[in-house]
């Protein structure tokens, strides 16, 4: 893979390059993406899903919104500190107009666009989209779908449906928010379709980043994109080499900021905050200042900023260290994982996980997210499928009318039917799916 390709600012639609140095420096390409994310009605719905705590009853702790926005921080810095070094690298990149800044922008929008597409209830609403075709209701389509089609439902992932929303096109609207190439292959961690899964250990394995829905948009874009192909056998890429700085900056961000929410909820004791983070943050922190801070906010806060701080000049040295091998596809892990870190971030992970992910608020509030993800999925499969065979109830008829017309469209393909539901339900945030729940099961008017 080569820079130039890989920094494509070409949209979908587009019939010719856009070169940079013909970019308007007051508003470029990469900074569109961004305010296009921003604005859009996906991203806002972020800030009613859940990050940490489901359905907090704080105003403290981190929505997606939040932790997409830190997310981005960090990731705009990365690879602004990344670009600097790769433009002394290749001076033509710098003489065809690129900048640092691009870099930063890119991994930034990329970053900021990572939970786009996680349903409500957090990593559960995942696995209960995925449940109700296994085991549920759902099941019954199985025989009806391709094995690939399938996987898609019973693997049901967050990655690829960010992609479906970041590039699905419908009446008079082609190719969704028409970002640049060059951002949807930063935001492609796993640049492959559900079948093979998990096929090797590489990074690009442990997931996959696109639905067959999407399958000839993810195509498009990796061909411009000159990503380096990965089996003669499936359709596998390896990534886009500024994917790892997003990654990145998530790890770093749900490592760091998760375990300080549960920290100034009272799940984890200020303690371990010391004790865990003090081998991250042992060259840097002030211990003096630390001791001067009268609140556990504020001491916390401090640790945070530290361990960020420490953890992204660990991630640009691998980065750069390692550019030949990302480029070639043989850097196998996350940047994190090859950290002088690695062991004290999966001791916060380990406790994060103990302390936090499996408290019993947050059990509680998962186990209905089940329930409700379950239901909504039900009635408005059985909805939709109904009225394209004739034989729709007056029950069907009004459950269709909460649908809204972009998901109604017409399609003679079962799985188009069931992914225009698994993506409306998806799009929900996590208020708007107990209300609706309640009001198709009769509980509130």
């Amino acid at each position: 893979m080569n820079w130039e390709q890989l920094l494509s600012l070409k949209r979908f639609g587009d019939t010719q390059k856009r070169p940079r140095a013909t970019q308007d420096e007051t508003r470029l390409g990469f900074d569109v993406d961004f305010d296009r994310i921003i604005f859009s009605s996906a991203f806002r719905s972020l800030q009613d899903k859940t990050q940490v705590i489901p359905l907090s009853e704080t105003d403290f702790v981190h929505t997606r919104l939040t932790h997409s926005l830190e997310v981005s921080v960090v990731g705009r810095t990365l690879g602004r500190r990344v670009g600097k070094v790769l433009l002394e690298r290749y001076p033509k990149l710098e003489e065809l107009g690129y900048t640092f800044n691009d870099f930063g922008a890119i991994v930034g929008t990329a970053s900021l666009m990572h939970d786009i597409g996680n349903p409500p209830f957090g990593h559960s609403g995942e696995k209960a989209i995925g449940e109700y075709f296994k085991t549920g209701n759902g099941l019954k389509y199985k025989d009806l779908l391709s094995d690939k089609e399938y996987q898609d439902l019973i693997d049901f992932e967050g990655n690829a449906n960010g992609f479906k929303i970041l590039t699905e096109s419908r009446e008079g609207i082609s190719g969704g928010l028409r970002l640049s190439y060059a951002t949807l292959g930063a935001f492609l961690k796993y640049p492959k379709e559900s079948l093979p899964k998990k096929p090797t250990n590489h990074i690009v394995d442990k997931k996959y980043g696109f639905f067959q829905s999407e399958k000839e948009a993810f195509l498009e874009i990796v061909e411009d994109l000159g990503m380096k192909q990965k089996s003669n056998s499936a359709i596998s890429f390896y990534r886009h080499p500024l994917a790892y700085l997003v990654e990145a900056a998530d790890d770093i961000c749900y490592t760091i900021i998760d375990f300080e929410d549960g920290i100034n909820l009272g799940l984890i004791e200020e303690e371990f905050a010391l004790e865990y983070m003090i081998k991250l943050v042992k060259d840097t922190i002030d211990i003096k200042k630390y001791h001067s801070l009268q609140h556990k906010t504020d001491r916390i806060s401090y640790l945070r900023a530290l361990a960020i701080g420490v953890l992204i000049n660990e991630a640009v040295a691998i980065f750069l260290a390692n550019e030949e091998a990302i480029l070639n596809g043989t850097f196998e892990r996350s940047l994190l994982d090859r950290c002088k870190y690695e062991a004290q971030i999966k001791d916060i992970i380990k406790l994060s996980v103990a302390k936090i992910y499996k408290s019993k608020d947050v059990v509680e509030k998962e186990i209905a997210g089940y329930r409700i993800i379950a239901d909504l999925l039900d009635v408005f499969v059985t909805a939709l499928n109904n009225k394209f065979d004739g034989k729709e109830s007056n029950f069907d008829d009004l459950v269709l009318n909460l649908l809204p017309e972009e998901y109604q469209t017409e399609s003679i393909s079962l799985y188009q039917r069931i992914m225009q539901v698994c993506s409306y339900v998806s799009r929900m945030s996590d208020s708007y799916a107990i209300r609706t729940h309640k009001k198709l099961k009769g509980n509130i008017i």
